[in-house]
């Protein structure tokens, strides 16, 4: 007798479970914890930890806030250089970036808890709804941001503190972006991607229209003939395609579809899932994807990906995390075709991979695991609809060094240009470092160069 019972459906567990399941994945620190990690800190002169930071924090100084009793002071040096601290504390890859660097694990193997402290700092300061910016006397000039996501938020946030007004557009009917719609519930409970968003539009001066989709609504030369300057953070629309026979078969859905839809339940049993879930990909969204399947009642979850375990996206933190929740990682696996039971999902069969002369080849060899769902995190694409002649690089948006784009008055930031690397806080400095460029322009009542030739 199968215990979870066969197929598609909701309603696996219990309440209590549900609940259990996705709480807190690191609760916040408590002020007597606080004070202990941030002891724990060397306050080094040139800190590797802050060079490490996509935002350049000044992770020492802080640290030291929270030390002396100050954490709100603590707050403040977070937010200057990033205004979604909050967010980056919870979701930021710390391992593989600040406490990476950290020099305690030369001595200790064990970091300083930076990404806690921070996180620590950043709701105390939330939930006292303590505000360190104003708005200075209006300059006139009005920016049209395209995308509410983290570099749109940062880029708007930057802008207001220096006199500007900004318009935002998104497509979808909350903002956020990744934050609200792509990031694992558990990394982001009581609805925290709003707070967040209320906390950064609290300064005035910026107006968010919802639903309103570049390409379908309006494009970018309608904006460039309204706005002073143009921001586009638009970050990534769709999922890459398996090309594989059986891909459009009832039961095989796109990941991100997946997490949005699980972040925007009113409660998790609403969400159906399979009892043999199989995830196609190795970065964090098929984490993101297989943890919550595991943690919705999925009684067997897999992920399949066609290179080595050293070569996947993920952190080892995170591919451990799935681990330890029970998710099986296969490695040198790819999708041949999706095999079918009644029209819908049975199996997939998956074929060997190895690498020849560096290069990814299938080795003939084959097999098929078991399967009634099946989710595809193998990358995102990029719609470029409503850009109109503004340069792509490699499908993204060309930029120079301060975002600027080859287009005059237009920059741009985050997923959607070339270089940027699917990281919260990188699309902040992104939005952030646009923001003084184009502050930088307005004011000296010049023409924006043209970036890109």
């Amino acid at each position: 007798m199968e215990r979870l019972g066969t197929g598609i459906r909701a309603g696996r567990l219990s309440p209590a479970e549900y609940e259990s399941n996705f709480s807190d994945l690191h609760p916040r620190l408590d002020k007597h914890e606080a004070l202990v990690a941030a002891d724990r800190c060397y306050f080094c002169y040139d800190a590797p930890c802050m060079t490490a930071c996509p935002t350049s924090i000044d992770i020492p100084l802080f640290i030291r806030q929270i030390a002396t009793g100050n954490p709100l002071g603590s707050a403040k040096t977070i937010f200057d250089q990033n205004i979604l601290g909050g967010m980056c504390a919870r979701v930021c890859p710390t391992e593989d970036l600040c406490e990476q660097a950290c020099v305690r694990n030369t001595a200790e193997e064990r970091p300083v808890e930076i990404g806690r402290l921070q996180r620590y700092a950043t709701d105390t300061a939330m939930q006292a709804d303590k505000q360190f910016y104003s708005r200075p006397a209006p300059t006139g000039k009005t920016i049209a941001v395209v995308g509410a996501g983290p570099a749109g938020l940062a880029a708007a946030h930057r802008l207001a503190v220096k006199g500007h007004d900004v318009v935002i557009y998104d497509g979808r009917p909350k903002s956020g972006g990744l934050n609200e719609y792509g990031i694992a519930t558990y990394k982001t409970v009581d609805d925290f991607a709003q707070q967040e968003v209320d906390y950064v539009l609290a300064i005035g001066g910026i107006e968010v229209r919802h639903e309103q989709q570049l390409g379908r609504d309006f494009s970018l030369a309608d904006l460039q003939s309204q706005y002073d300057a143009v921001f586009v953070g638009i970050g990534l629309a769709g999922v890459n395609a398996l090309r594989v026979e059986g891909e459009n078969l009832p039961g095989v859905d796109d990941a991100v579809d997946f997490i949005a839809s699980l972040r925007q339940a009113a409660s998790k049993g609403d969400i159906a899932i399979g009892r043999r879930v199989v995830v196609l990909g190795g970065g964090m969204t098929a984490i993101d994807a297989a943890v919550q399947a595991k943690l919705l009642g999925a009684e067997e979850v897999t992920i399949c990906y066609r290179r080595g375990k050293e070569h996947m996206n993920a952190s080892e933190f995170e591919q451990d995390l799935a681990t330890s929740k029970g998710v099986i990682i296969r490695h040198w696996l790819a999708p041949k075709s999706i095999l079918a039971q009644d029209g819908k999902v049975a199996a997939i069969e998956v074929e060997y991979t190895k690498l020849v002369d560096g290069r990814l080849s299938t080795t003939g060899e084959t097999g098929v695991i078991a399967a009634d769902q099946i989710f595809k995190a193998i990358g995102q694409t990029f719609d470029a609809s409503g850009l109109g002649a503004l340069r792509m690089e490699s499908g993204r948006i060309a930029i120079n060094a301060e975002g600027k784009t080859s287009l005059d008055g237009v920059w741009a930031g985050g997923d959607c240009v070339f270089g940027g690397d699917d990281l919260t806080v990188s699309a902040v400095a992104m939005g952030r470092d646009a923001a003084e460029s184009i502050n930088r322009v307005l004011a000296a009542g010049a023409q924006p160069a043209v970036a890109v030739a």
